[in-house]
């Protein structure tokens, strides 16, 4: 009898239990520098001559398609071998990508069959920036629906750069799962010339995107916002804590506001790209006040994570550790990209 009640108890605990539990719906947004992907043909509009057959890095067909086969294998695997319960088996709904030639490369990427099963479609403008790079946005149509998009032009401020032009920031509107969001993928002036120098470039990159979103607010109200991409800056840079004026602590954001999830894991020594034996976290998705709330009906954020796996980083040599890079000066390395890609969790109650 003792037995037969002990079992009882522990079923209907079991059974209590299993009730509490709530079930969710997961999301996940990404981003990956994908370095330098180029296609093996001239464009004579722009600087690509060191990636052609012809030029200095003896570039071809085997080399670019190989260079397609790793960066399939990264996207394939972002959120599906993560806890908790691996996540998500389709991967990321929308992935924002950077240092892409033109909707050819994407094309073929997608096309891949580590990634052909999932149908992901493609948002890409050509931008005028000099090395012929531009971002870009995949999304899964199962989970997500583009509704606008257009790249918004960057102006850069006098002497803080060489070039003229630098990449545009897309911006997509669409729905997620039913949901409006707005997404804006960037990739920031570099560094080149000087952290200094070049700081208001990126402020600049960082001042459109901000006006931008302050105007959808004026107009429909505060948005779910996607902010995303190479910034070229840390979490602690001008360009993110004033311009953008994202907080590093939910409870510093206030309505209006920009939550920077990546401030405090930059603070504890973690990054997505390294120089000179030290990490910089430049790939950041930062997210508005509406996605905050764990109470809503709708999706709202649940973690963030650097996808960096034992096979996408040296393992050998001075450089041991870092970021496998595809190449060593002008020698194919056959590695992935110099960055790690990075990417939000979403959960939503059902």
């Amino acid at each position: 009898m003792k037995k037969n009640l002990l079992f009882v108890l522990i079923m209907c605990a079991a059974l209590y239990s299993s009730a509490q539990q709530k079930s969710y719906k997961i999301s996940i947004i990404a981003f990956y520098n994908l370095e330098n992907f180029y296609d093996t043909l001239d464009n004579p509009r722009v600087n690509d001559e060191e990636f052609l057959p012809s030029g200095p890095r003896n570039y071809n067909g085997n080399i670019y398609w190989d260079k397609v086969g790793k960066l399939a294998t990264v996207l394939s695997r972002i959120g599906t071998d993560d806890k908790p319960e691996n996540l998500s088996p389709d991967g990321a709904a929308i992935i924002g990508v950077a240092e892409v030639e033109n909707d050819t490369v994407l094309a073929d990427l997608v096309k891949h069959p580590l990634l052909v099963k999932r149908n992901y479609q493609i948002v890409h403008y050509d931008s005028r920036d000099a090395r012929g790079v531009d971002v870009g946005m995949l999304y899964n149509p199962k989970y997500f629906k583009v509704l606008d998009s257009k790249p918004l032009f960057v102006k850069l401020p006098g002497g803080s750069k060489d070039a003229y032009y630098t990449r545009d920031i897309l911006w997509v509107k669409g729905e997620l799962d039913g949901e409006i969001i707005h997404v804006y993928v960037n990739h920031w002036p570099s560094r080149y010339g000087g952290e200094e120098r070049s700081a208001p470039a990126r402020e600049a990159a960082a001042a459109v995107c901000k006006k931008h979103i302050d105007s959808i607010a004026a107009a429909d109200g505060e948005q779910k916002v996607i902010v995303m991409g190479d910034l070229n800056d840390d979490p602690i840079n001008n360009s993110i804590t004033r311009v953008l004026n994202a907080k590093g602590k939910i409870k510093d954001v206030r309505k209006g506001g920009l939550f920077n999830p990546w401030t405090a894991m930059y603070k504890k020594g973690f990054g997505t790209l390294a120089y000179q034996d030290a990490w910089g976290l430049f790939d950041q998705i930062i997210i508005s006040y509406p996605w905050l709330d764990t109470e809503q009906k709708g999706f709202y954020f649940y973690k963030q994570a650097i996808f960096n796996r034992e096979f996408l980083t040296e393992n050998k040599g001075r450089y041991k550790g870092y970021p496998m890079r595809t190449w060593d000066g002008n020698t194919y390395r056959g590695g992935y990209s110099d960055h790690l890609p990075t990417y939000l969790v979403f959960l939503k109650k059902m």
